[in-house]
């Protein structure tokens, strides 16, 4: 019996005996568009928003930057072409676990690195920290997402705390990221198309 079968005679009983048969949307593919995202309790609030913009998305309360190169090697070879990190909001984030989280990655990925936006002694030193991991690493390998500055002068975007996502928040914060990994996907085919003019062969990377 072929499963188009198997539906049309399940849909002819529900007719016949007056019962409401509702047919499920095939599911989504979470993670098809190739991006994975790591973060605290501020990217947890967008969770849903990113996972409909095809992002895997592993988010926890209270997390801390240094936990951020184990959370990339557990994953492997299943990591994504381009990983997304959202860190530093809970404490002090090292220039060397940054440096660490870039290369548990692996050299064919790209990472971006999201400035964090929290009203406290240490937000400006740790985007610091970001833009000196970022200028560590090829500009190609690496990149950074401004949240910090993308919310300064956006209050409705956020909670009284100055910190967590309001909805509207959480619909911009996964707009920027989206939109910056985009723009590196597209630059990295065109740098791709540019090389190989004068070959004939293009390696794309998505």
């Amino acid at each position: 019996m072929t499963g188009r079968w198997r539906v049309g005679v399940a849909l002819a009983v529900a007719a016949v005996s007056g019962l409401s048969l509702a047919v499920a949307p095939p599911a989504q593919a979470r993670e098809s568009r190739d991006r994975y995202a790591i973060g605290d309790s501020v990217m947890l609030g967008a969770r849903t928003a990113l996972r409909s913009a095809g992002f895997g998305v592993d988010a926890a309360e209270s997390r801390q930057a240094y936990a951020g190169p184990s959370l990339l090697r557990r994953r492997g070879e299943q990591l994504p072409r381009n990983v997304v990190v959202h860190l530093g909001t809970n404490g002090t984030y090292r220039l060397d676990d940054c440096k660490a989280l870039v290369r548990a990655a692996g050299s064919e990925r790209r990472v971006f690195l999201v400035t964090i936006r929290v009203p406290r002694s240490w937000e400006r030193r740790n985007n610091a920290v970001i833009r000196q991991c970022d200028a560590a690493f090829a500009a190609d390998r690496v990149h950074v997402v401004d949240w910090a500055g993308a919310a300064a002068d956006k209050p409705r975007w956020l909670y009284a705390d100055g910190i967590h996502l309001r909805p509207e928040g959480a619909v911009a914060f996964t707009r920027l990221i989206d939109e910056a990994v985009d723009d590196a996907v597209r630059a990295a085919r065109r740098a791709a198309l540019s090389a190989a003019s004068g070959s004939g062969t293009a390696t794309i990377v998505g």
